[in-house]
């Protein structure tokens, strides 16, 4: 299977490459992205024999029918790095919170973040591919504070690569912060930029984009990837674990039609994960997403507009989703609406900061995703009430709560993180206090929830920071380059 340019003029013909080029390359024509124009289908077959297997074995199956270049024992490979998780043989785990109610924790891997459930495998599938190919390779990321040090950890020490991170310098958690600055491989740069999330993502692009910075860095012998979820690589392994949500209702006898699956959403790519295990089989019914106060995500999927225009990012205690412009969503409407219409909106979205779907276009985003929004009291109210019920959730988690009252089927909260990582949100929520050392709140927290902090956060607060540097967004490349030419 080949994947296809998302972008394209008027009687163009659509350009494809094959799933190893767009995993390098991650971007394609007129600043696009690229992405399939045809799914593989998970049949009633597959299901029962995947309920027998484990979650790496279930993954190889999904990936296997996708029919990509890189062969299976690359990816046989790619899933081993499950083995660095809480559980080797599952590490993603469901569990029953309520009536209809379920919640797929994802956040068992190195990082305490859902992002290792697709960087981990993503990471040793790229290095594998760039090493076969005899290339080396610049990997950028940008990030709102959860793929930072996914992407740093997957790639520490990793032959033949070096990896830029870039992240808002005031827009993440203090633990999120501290897994960045403190990346010690020789191989990673990580910067903090004046800006947010936003910025950090359209400098990205711009240097993906950027032939004069290519050049640059094919001089000093690198090519140019993304670990974002721009790049598709990403997404595949995203799939994987909605799929996994059907498995285990069906195993555990409580799938009876439908389930729906509830996402707090920033950059859209764990929903648009969803949507393509819809589209596969999985017995979705709909995509729930849920903002916070940014909540350009919900007057989309409810009015069909993306408005950017007198829009501010607001910083909330779920900085992972402070996000306006979601990458992903290109993705979306390439699949409901064509590359010629998706380069009409996106270049709209570029020019004038705004786009409008039709009535009918927007109903055809209906049929599959419902939208709302929630408000950071609202979140610590559902922190608080959860906890009292034995129920431990981090903010962004937390969110999902807005979208799950009255429950006629299943519904499977997307867990995207652990709550070790956003300390002081917790004791606020949970104590209304503000937290004065986050190293002692975490383990008053721990023993409160019958919990313990993981050694990789513990050991953060006595570590000694080796990524210091704050950047202007004008400055960003040159001291990238400057790294790389030293």
């Amino acid at each position: 299977m080949k994947l296809f340019q998302t972008r394209a003029s008027a009687g163009e013909i659509l350009s494809s490459v094959e799933f190893s080029q767009a995993l390098l390359s991650p971007s394609s024509a007129h600043g696009g992205l690229y992405a399939p124009t045809q799914l593989p289908q998970l049949d009633e077959n597959f299901f029962a024999e995947a309920v027998n297997l484990a979650y790496a074995q279930i993954a190889l199956k999904i990936i296997e029918k996708f029919g990509f270049d890189a062969d299976t024992a690359m990816f046989e490979r790619a899933v081993k790095r499950y083995e660095r998780f809480d559980d080797p043989q599952n590490p993603v785990q469901m569990r029953k919170i309520g009536e209809n109610l379920y919640i797929n924790e994802l956040y068992h891997g190195p990082t305490r973040a859902f992002k290792d459930m697709a960087l981990q495998p993503f990471g040793a599938l790229l290095s594998e591919l760039a090493a076969k190919r005899g290339e080396k390779y610049l990997i950028m990321c940008a990030t709102s504070g959860d793929t930072g040090p996914a992407t740093l950890e997957t790639f520490a020490n990793a032959p033949g690569v070096k990896v830029v991170c870039l992240y808002p310098k005031d827009g993440t958690s203090e633990v999120q912060r501290l897994q960045m600055i403190n990346a010690g491989a020789a191989n990673l740069k990580v910067i903090g930029i004046e800006g947010n999330f936003d910025d950090a993502q359209r400098a990205l692009k711009s240097l993906l984009a950027s032939e004069k910075f290519k050049e640059r860095l094919s001089a000093a012998g690198l090519s140019l990837s993304a670990a974002n979820s721009v790049n598709f690589g990403r997404i595949l392994f995203q799939i994987i674990y909605h799929v996994y949500a059907h498995v285990y209702l069906l195993k555990t006898g409580e799938l009876k039609g439908e389930f729906d699956i509830v996402v707090p959403s920033g950059n859209f790519g764990n929903a648009l994960g969803a949507y393509y295990a819809k589209k596969m089989g999985a017995k979705i019914g709909k995509i729930k997403i849920v903002s916070n106060a940014n909540n350009i995500l919900t007057e989309f999927f409810t009015q069909g507009r993306y408005d950017l225009r007198g829009k501010s990012l607001v910083k909330t205690i779920s900085p992972a989703m402070d996000i306006l412009v979601s990458s992903n969503v290109e993705r979306l409407l390439f699949d409901k609406f064509g590359a010629v219409r998706t380069k009409e909106l996106m270049d709209s979205l570029a020019g004038e900061g705004f786009y409008e779907l039709s009535s009918s276009e927007l109903d055809a985003l209906k049929e599959d995703f419902d939208a709302d929004f929630c408000s950071d009291a609202e979140c610590e109210k559902y922190i608080k009430e959860w906890a009292a019920k034995g129920v431990a959730v981090d903010p962004h988690t937390a969110t999902c709560f807005k979208a799950t009252t009255n429950l006629t089927r299943p519904s499977v909260i997307t867990s995207t993180a652990h709550w070790v990582k956003f300390a002081p949100s917790m004791f606020k929520a949970l104590k209304n206090e503000t937290l004065k050392d986050e190293k002692s709140g975490l383990e008053a927290l721990a023993a409160e929830f019958n919990d313990e902090v993981p050694v990789a956060i513990r050991s953060l607060f006595a570590k000694a920071a080796v990524h210091n540097e704050i950047s202007a967004k004008s400055d960003i490349e040159a001291k990238i380059l400057a790294w790389i030419e030293r």
